[in-house]
């Protein structure tokens, strides 16, 4: 079966072994989990190191003069979650990142060419400006009111490509269609709503698939293998509920129905689909649950339908991608800002490569002058990777006692492969 339960090993106490304890403890801390595919946690494996160093090109952007001190650097490391030294996460991309001494201070500053991928990505952003408005009133069209707190869209800008001043590169701009509203008076109560309501904004992603297929019906994709009979026969009796659009109001549905499941299915479809990536934080998509009307479970709802979504863990996020949008761990269809971004992930990897060649010359030369046998490191190392994919193996299904989402030896290695300075 697709869905799974893991959970922890119950106390050694007399009376929690009986069966009714242990069913109730079962569910009262029991994790869902999906198999896991491969490719697509390859995709987000990637991604989160296209993250980071993302998160760093912004610090050092909004820094004065574009030049960081490593030392300040350094603090702002545990904002991003991250830990370790800086200045070993820089020297691990050379080509995105220059490390100068000013003065008695090592600083940090953005590389040539980072800096002329930084150019072309706000040039690309520039000319994006008629999606980014056509994105923003899809998402206001499907909330219940018409309208989302600034604060809530500011945690989807990112994944939507949205400028950081997008309040004033988009709702100013158009007044015809937005306006700022906020009868708190606080900067927490300020509103966006929609104006106008534009009927070409309020065709989904599988509407327009369906006209373009000449279908008379909007239908969703299942990318399962045929061998899951299960699987397959829970899509097909889910597939012959009528289709309810996420732009219609969903107030005239009963809470629970077949239908209503529908839409939510529907609506998050619509959302991810609006996003760069086609994949989004299960937790940030939670907090709009009464904006959008989703079931208080959205977990619960995503892993019902693993032919559509794909709900993944990687890093201890929970993350739901849109599996039609993925052909192996690639994006079938890549925004124009993606195509930017993904010219910096090359110059990450590149970077990375002639680190990691630069380190391994270092460390040969180290263990031939203790003379210490090449063969006998490589036999070391494969020894070291073959138990490193069984601990690996072990956790993805699940069957460790602490369970993938809490087990902190995925964290750990993580972190070494990124900061150990003595990694090969």
């Amino acid at each position: 079966m697709l869905i799974r339960l893991t959970h922890h090993r119950l106390p050694a106490i007399p009376s929690l072994q009986q069966p009714q304890c242990r069913s109730l403890l079962h569910r009262a801390f029991s994790l869902w989990s999906m198999k896991k595919d491969p490719d697509l946690e390859s995709a987000l494996s990637r991604n989160r190191r296209w993250i980071v160093n993302n998160q760093i090109k912004n610090i050092i952007l909004r820094y004065p003069n574009q030049e960081i001190p490593i030392a300040t650097l350094q603090k702002k490391f545990k904002t991003l979650d991250l830990k370790g030294k800086a200045l070993n996460w820089l020297h691990k991309y050379p080509s995105c990142f220059d490390v100068t001494l000013t003065g008695h201070e090592r600083c940090c500053r953005l590389s040539k060419r980072l800096m002329s991928l930084v150019e072309e990505e706000e040039s690309v952003r520039d000319s994006q400006e008629n999606a980014f408005v056509r994105r923003l009133a899809k998402l206001l069209m499907m909330s219940v009111n018409k309208s989302l707190n600034v604060l809530k869209i500011n945690e989807l800008k990112r994944n939507l490509g949205f400028p950081d001043d997008y309040v004033i590169r988009i709702v100013a701009k158009y007044p015809n269609l937005f306006r700022v509203v906020n009868e708190g008076g606080k900067r927490s109560s300020m509103e966006v709503e929609l104006v106008h309501w534009d009927p070409e904004f309020a065709v989904s992603a599988l509407e327009t698939a369906a006209r373009r297929s000449g279908n008379t019906r909007p239908t969703f994709s299942c990318s399962l293998p045929f061998s899951w009979v299960k699987s397959w026969e829970r899509f097909r009796e889910f597939d012959l509920v009528p289709y309810f659009s996420p732009y219609m109001d969903p107030r005239k549905l009963v809470e629970g129905s077949k239908e209503m499941e529908k839409r939510n299915v529907g609506l998050v479809h619509e959302l991810l689909s609006l996003t760069l990536w086609k994949k989004a934080s299960i937790v940030k998509l939670g907090h709009f649950r009464r904006e959008f009307a989703l079931p208080d479970k959205l977990n619960v709802l995503l892993l019902k339908h693993p032919g559509i979504f794909y709900v993944s863990n990687k890093y201890q996020i929970y993350t739901v991608l849109l599996r039609e949008a993925y052909v192996g761990s690639e994006l079938v269809e890549k925004d124009p800002l993606v195509v930017v971004k993904e010219k910096f992930g090359e110059l990450m990897q590149e970077g990375l490569h002639e680190y990691s060649q630069r380190r391994r010359l270092i460390n040969m030369e180290k263990r031939r002058k203790k003379g210490v046998p090449l063969a006998r490191v490589d036999e070391v190392k494969c020894r070291r990777r073959r138990s490193g994919n069984a601990e690996s193996d072990e956790s993805e299904d699940g069957t460790n006692e602490q369970g993938s989402l809490f087990d902190p030896e995925e964290r750990k290695r993580f972190y070494k492969v990124l900061f150990d300075d003595d990694t090969s």
